[in-house]
């Protein structure tokens, strides 16, 4: 058995973005003294901020009640709208509408509120004269309201996670991108690409689209790929037309938050109003990570699928280099695609024109698929030797799940720490923990 200074940190984290710094935050939290490490290849955490609306604070009411997504978030809005209270971040409970754009949305409505019961949600149902009294512009059949949806500044979030790791005597390092991992029965080893060995009992795999490279790298085959997919948005100018946060009822071939027939809207903290995300197509891995780019992405069958499942009006973005943001008239959709949002869109805001509409950055997400084009809705956690992984975490729901989730990891890396010879510091001073 190593001693504890044959080791360079007790848990490594590879991935310095919400769900990365969320999980070092908890390990430092459950165990003060424990050393934690965090790797990011980026030059900030903020780097990972590649959708637009990544501050959303997502109450989880889409999700099945079986889901992982569904029960973190069931508690993690309230716990991320503290976080950001505790820390001075600028944060909002607007709460949701979700919109019945027609008759035949009724019973999927219905479904919604009952599932968002059955999750424990504050569901209210809406008739239209009801759906005005939140949103005067908003028109509908009927809406239900979940008043739990919230936003945040996620760049504020990240910084502060980073700042209480940092403090608790842990490390986070940034342009730090892992290029080997050797596993052994004591542990793992990392090395970056400056020739930097991390020495750990266990380690962390958070590296959001590179995800399924790291575990390779460890010696496990994840089962999945990850495919980074740009999404278009859209800002909302002109009239003040949404308070809050408003979804149409997902229709039947897109039943997830995401890519729907009609787009959603949404007031950021800034005032911000957002439209999106309202085309999808695979894109290359983000220039960070290096090869293989746009092409070798393209050419795998799955990522074809996805890209035809969570398609929608974006077109002609196909051809864009990397997966981060693009400046915004690199990726402006054509005229045509944003005639047919703003078509969509006045279904729900009748007064939306097409001028109102300006392309914004591209978002890009992280979309692990399965080996025939299935994508993964669900967090995916898998364990290995002194290893967790984590191959997918819905978009949508990133920073309404992130302390719950980390906690739940930390929990996992803690007893494979421990199998490896750890102890929590407190218990070996003698003190409760």
């Amino acid at each position: 058995m190593r001693t504890h200074a044959e080791y360079d940190c007790d848990v490594l984290v590879i991935g310095g973005g919400i769900v990365g710094l969320s999980t070092a935050y908890a390990l430092t939290r459950a165990a003060p003294g424990t050393r934690v490490t965090v790797l990011e290849e980026a030059s900030s955490p903020a780097h990972h901020l590649t959708r637009p609306d990544g501050g959303l604070i997502h109450s989880g009411v889409h999700q099945r009640r079986s889901s992982l997504t569904a029960r973190f978030a069931a508690r993690g809005g309230g716990e991320m709208t503290d976080f950001c209270a505790r820390h001075g971040i600028a944060h909002t409970v607007t709460g949701k509408l979700i919109v019945a754009t027609d008759r035949a949305d009724l019973p999927r409505l219905h479904a919604l509120a009952q599932r968002g019961r059955e999750h424990g949600l504050p569901v209210r149902e809406l008739g239209p004269a009801q759906i005005a009294r939140y949103e005067p512009r908003v028109r509908g059949q009927a809406a239900i309201r979940v008043s739990t949806t919230g936003v945040c500044d996620a760049a504020g979030v990240l910084a502060a996670l980073a700042g209480e790791v940092s403090a608790a005597g842990s490390v986070v390092r940034c342009a730090a991108r892992v290029t080997a991992v050797d596993r052994r029965p004591w542990g793992v080893a990392a090395r970056t690409t400056d020739g930097t060995v991390v020495r750990a009992r266990a380690l962390v795999n958070a590296a959001g689209p590179r995800s399924d490279r790291v575990a390779r790298l460890a010696g496990d085959e994840p089962g999945v790929r990850v495919v980074p997919v740009r999404d278009t948005y859209y800002e909302l100018r002109g009239p003040a037309l949404v308070r809050g946060v408003v979804h149409p009822v997902p229709a039947p071939e897109h039943p997830y938050a995401g890519v729907r027939p009609i787009p959603g809207v949404l007031r950021s903290v800034d005032g911000t109003v957002l439209v999106g995300p309202v085309g999808a197509t695979a894109s290359g891995r983000p220039a960070s990570g290096g090869p293989p780019g746009l092409f070798s992405v393209l050419t795998r069958p799955a990522s074809w699928r996805t890209a035809r499942r969570r398609g929608g009006y974006g077109r002609g973005d196909a051809h864009l280099p990397g997966a981060g943001p693009e400046r915004a008239e690199r990726a402006a959709p054509d005229p045509a695609a944003r005639a047919a949002v703003a078509a969509a869109l006045r279904r729900l805001l009748p007064d939306v024109s097409e001028a109102d509409l300006c392309p914004v950055h591209p978002g890009v997400r992280a979309q692990a698929v399965h080996g025939d084009g299935t994508p993964v809705e669900d967090f995916l956690i898998r364990e290995a030797p002194h290893t967790v992984h984590v191959l997918h975490t819905p978009a949508d729901a990133a920073f309404a799940t992130a302390l719950p989730v980390g906690r739940e990891i930390a929990r996992r890396a803690m007893a494979l720490a421990q199998g490896a010879g750890w102890r929590p510091p407190a218990v070996e001073s003698g003190h409760c923990v």
